[in-house]
């Protein structure tokens, strides 16, 4: 299967159980990987024929930066639900990583890590002129 990345994308948002992390907010990394087939898009140089990794990043930044949650596995889960629903994708796989955690310690971050099928093949098949 063929694989497109979006790695480290940095975006500001206001996810946590404190209410300091939800007042003051925190900076979050997101790594997607999106298993498609990049066969047709290679014959034809079409952005119809592909995934369009913009308005991929667009739909994880409006989520990140527009939506509050208190779990970073809630964003997570969300972020994948989210792209299975809208783009032509077989798999995703999206990593959140909340930069300095509230955590009592020396940390650089907590990274969660979700991996969904989709579950509907006729979203494959449709047209992709997202």
């Amino acid at each position: 299967m063929d694989v497109i990345r979006l790695k480290n994308m940095v975006f500001y948002g206001y996810h946590g159980v404190t209410a300091a992390e939800k007042e003051t907010g925190r900076r979050f990394e997101v790594d997607c990987e999106l298993e498609a087939d990049l066969a047709p898009p290679g014959e034809s140089d079409s952005l119809k024929d592909t995934v369009d990794y913009e308005a991929v990043y667009q739909k994880i930044r409006g989520i990140v930066e527009g939506k509050a949650f208190s779990l970073v596995e809630s964003l997570a889960v969300s972020l994948a639900n989210e792209i299975l629903n809208e783009f032509p994708v077989f798999h995703v796989t999206v990593r959140v990583r909340k930069i300095i955690p509230p955590i009592a310690g020396n940390i650089d971050h907590i990274e969660i890590e979700v991996s969904r099928q989709q579950p509907d093949p006729s979203k494959i098949i449709a047209d992709n002129s997202n």
